[in-house]
């Protein structure tokens, strides 16, 4: 490696599941191996999903616990950073440069050949690896790569903006498209003021939908509505389902719910309209069920669909929806040491939008 990339670094780090986060100075920079490459951690947003990891709380689609956790643990996957240093035989080299940006997403390895890599939805890779749970992600300075995987951005992205698209941003963008809406449709977002439910907002408005924000806290109407909300219905003061059923005449096309809670999935089948779509992206601990009768389902003739990030084609979609200015990341810039502060404004609901922290500098 060149001479002004150092041997260690600062990384958050959290040693045990349930601990807390220690920052160390001297943690290794990693060397990038074959067919990787090392890149410079500018920004990275924090996600729900970090802090559930953290805690121990991550449940794998049984509900049970994650424990295949690696430790020390170093998370972070909504980074952007520019690449520092190629290791030796590269594969496909085509765009790649010293200086280039490149997005750390959720996802880190796949193995290109398993049933679904090959249909194009390599999220659900049987092989893969990720950023949450297997490796280091970008709370730390500098970070390898998997050359054959990289997120190369265009150079024009802001790189303060960019990082949440990484996975809040594709997880909104893919859980719209999941539902199939028209321009007109009624389209409900619960938790719409949060890192994720903020960018479904904008991401169904793309589409064309009339969107019905719901969630709670000071100044969350407005903030909101700004986004191009149609209405919005504060749930600790009125019952969204009525609420819904008086705006929409027969009910929602669609309903996004984006909160990590058991509550907010509890009765959100009783939103939707005949033909309705429901449309899951957060995950609540342990194994809350939805509320809604096996009758009701078949009856209305609801769908169910389930959204785990999204595929690389599909993020790059996203990146460009906000490269263009259409969609637009409401972030706060904090500094990389206020991430344990960070975690508890996120435990209390505190925070609009996504706070963004910077690592490094250009």
């Amino acid at each position: 490696m060149g001479a002004d990339i150092p041997r260690t670094q600062t990384a958050a780090v959290v040693s045990t599941l349930g601990g807390s986060v220690e920052f160390k100075d001297d943690y290794p920079v990693p060397v990038p191996g074959r067919n990787e490459v090392l890149a410079k951690v500018l920004y990275t947003g924090v996600c729900q999903s970090d802090l559930h990891t953290k805690s121990g709380t991550a449940a794998s689609a049984s509900g049970t616990p994650i424990t295949n956790i690696k430790l020390p643990h170093v998370g972070g996957h909504e980074g952007v950073g520019r690449i520092v240093a190629l290791g030796p035989d590269i594969t496909h080299n085509a765009g790649l440069r010293i200086g280039g940006l490149v997005g750390i997403r959720f996802a880190s390895r796949i193995c290109r050949c398993c049933e679904f890599c090959l249909a194009g939805t390599e999220q659900y890779c049987v092989a893969s690896t990720n950023h949450l749970h297997h490796e280091d992600g970008c709370f730390q300075e500098y970070i390898a790569l998997d050359a054959d995987y990289l997120t190369l951005l265009p150079d024009d992205v802001d790189p303060v903006v960019i990082g949440p698209v990484l996975c809040a941003g594709v997880t909104a963008y893919k859980a719209v498209l999941n539902t199939n809406v028209k321009p007109g449709s009624w389209v409900v977002v619960v938790g719409a003021g949060g890192g994720l439910g903020h960018l479904a907002v904008q991401y169904a408005r793309a589409q064309g939908a009339l969107v019905i924000g719901v969630d709670t806290g000071p100044g969350r109407r407005e903030f909101v509505r700004g986004l191009g909300a149609h209405e919005f219905i504060d749930f600790a003061t009125e019952d969204p389902v009525q609420r819904v059923h008086e705006l929409t005449g027969l009910g929602a096309h669609a309903v996004v719910v984006t909160a990590g809670s058991a509550r907010a999935f509890a009765n959100a089948c009783d939103m939707l309209r005949v033909g309705g779509c429901l449309s899951c992206v957060g995950i609540p601990p342990g194994r809350p069920c939805l509320e809604t009768p096996i009758s009701t389902i078949v009856i209305k003739g609801l769908r169910i669909t389930g959204n785990l990030v999204g595929s690389l084609k599909e993020c790059m979609e996203a990146v460009d929806l906000t490269r263009r200015g259409i969609v637009k990341p409401v972030v706060e810039v904090r500094p990389f040491r206020d991430l344990p502060r960070v975690y508890e404004e996120m435990e209390r609901g505190d925070i609009a939008g996504r706070v963004v922290l910077q690592v490094g500098s250009e």
